[in-house]
């Protein structure tokens, strides 16, 4: 057996120490160079290899800015307690805080007021999330729920490092006492090493032939117009018919015929692209329009705008669509079923998981016989289509469906579930006021996610950097 150069460093250096941090420093090679040679002579029954994984939790950067300026769920309640108004919020607060604080109800609404619960004055006082984050910081036992509650929210994450140890075989003992003393390399084979013999004397490297050619790179499609395209073929086999519409949309499609208040903090400019000009028109229907206005005036208690309706926006989901087509589509007693996959725009901090426009995965169920079940189902069918074989539903909140639930995917690779998307049934003063049918099943799920979890990837960025090189490299995974 031959030892090459690295081979028989590692040898004489493991009488000395043993992991391969120990083994890069003391023989000044590169840690790729001595886990290649380490691994080659645990291949060649010349040394044993132990690993042992270490698992620790670690607080993410958003958590760490959160323990300094405060949790935004926390402020929230904090600034309930004084009843300072929803434009008293900052950005981050609306966006983050506010579904956090309504879901577990640490507040209440009133007007444009905010007001604490009893539970919201309690949390504040408890400041469990804060005390668990320094738990974590710490390097503290955290207890089951905090940690999953934690681990849903980014806040901390699970670090795992591996330590790599090799120890001499009686094989591996016997190839080192055997070693030869060592000779100089020869790096080149030239005529005059040949016949003059000086290639006898020393160690030779073994050659790499490579035959230089031009690499040609054909033209190939995005890899987002490829899941795009495998996400449709996968809803129309399962009898979906494609909704299409505008990226200009009414506030009234895309919020009022949702349910959603016309002083709902989603609407206001932090979220949403307003136009400058009404491009976009009301339906000529004027009985559909009473019936929305009738909804909100009776649920929400206040006096309907029509002329904040009228404004023209870019869709901030494409649940604008199924919307109209929930209106359009529904007037017979047949079963519908749609399926968008869409751009949508809000007025996003742009970073590494957030973008001011992204494809949304948006789909309806309309048929009397319709159950949370049946949603349930079709989405782990869904989901199994495009290779995901672990899918789990959690409770979840969203301001036109209820029940609600949100959809995560385990990741084997990373080891956690990392959420996918909402889904529920439209809410009565949805789906009646505009085809007077009950339940209707509806979903919104992220595209890059999907794909992000599939190439390991941790900047959605990524996919719109024109990086010719990743372009023209990345493979086709589902």
């Amino acid at each position: 057996m031959i030892l090459q150069k690295y081979e028989r460093q590692i040898l004489k250096t493991l009488k000395l120490v043993n992991t391969l941090e120990e083994l890069t420093s003391l023989t000044n090679l590169n840690k790729d160079k001595t886990s290649r040679a380490v691994y080659w002579l645990a291949e060649n029954k010349l040394v044993e290899i132990k690993e042992e994984i270490k698992k620790e939790l670690k607080l993410s950067e958003e958590a760490e800015k959160y323990l300094l300026v405060g949790f935004p769920e926390l402020n929230i309640i904090e600034k309930a307690t004084k009843n300072k108004l929803l434009s008293d919020l900052s950005d981050e607060e609306k966006k983050i805080g506010m579904s956090w604080a309504l879901r577990n109800a640490w507040i209440k609404i009133e007007g444009n007021k905010l007001f604490p619960t009893n539970k919201g004055i309690q949390a504040l006082n408890e400041k469990a999330i804060i005390k668990a984050c320094e738990l974590v910081k710490s390097n503290k036992k955290l207890d089951d729920f905090s940690k999953e509650h934690l681990l849903k929210r980014k806040l901390i994450f699970e670090k795992i490092t591996k330590k790599v140890s090799a120890t001499l075989t009686e094989k591996g003992e016997k190839a080192l006492n055997e070693l030869p003393i060592e000779q100089e390399e020869l790096k080149e084979i030239t005529q005059q090493a040949i016949l003059s013999g000086e290639w006898k004397k020393k160690f030779i490297l073994p050659y790499d032939v490579n035959i230089n050619s031009e690499e040609i790179y054909p033209g190939k499609r995005h890899i987002i117009t490829l899941f795009t395209n495998k996400i449709k073929d996968i809803f129309t086999d399962m009898g979906f018919e494609e909704m299409e519409g505008d990226i200009i949309q009414s506030s009234f499609w895309n919020f009022d015929a949702l349910f959603q208040p016309q002083d709902h903090p989603a609407r206001e400019l932090a979220d949403t692209f307003y136009l400058k000009e009404n491009i976009a028109v009301l339906p000529e229907d004027k009985l559909i329009i009473d019936k929305v206005k009738k909804e909100h005036e009776k649920g929400w208690k206040y006096d309907w705008d029509i002329k904040k309706a009228e404004k023209s926006v870019l869709r901030t989901h494409t649940t604008s669509l199924s919307s109209k087509y929930l209106y359009e589509k529904c007037q017979d007693e047949k079963p519908h079923v749609f399926f968008c996959i869409g751009k949508n725009y809000r007025n996003e901090t742009i970073d590494y998981k957030h973008l001011a426009e992204f494809f949304q995965v948006e789909g309806i169920v309309i048929w009397k016989d319709a159950n949370f079940r049946q949603l349930l189902g079709l989405l782990k069918e869904f989901y199994k289509k495009l290779g995901f074989e672990k899918i789990r539903f959690v409770p979840g909140y969203f301001p036109y469906t209820e029940p609600s639930v949100e959809i995560e995917a385990y990741f084997s690779e990373k080891r956690e579930w990392i959420e996918l998307g909402g889904a529920g049934i439209f809410r009565p003063e949805v789906s009646l006021p505009l085809c007077n049918k009950y339940p209707v099943l509806a979903w919104g799920l992220s595209l890059e996610r999907p794909l992000m979890l599939m190439y390991d990837i941790s900047d959605i960025r990524t996919f719109y950097k024109n990086n010719v090189s990743w372009l023209r490299n990345i493979e086709k995974r589902f």
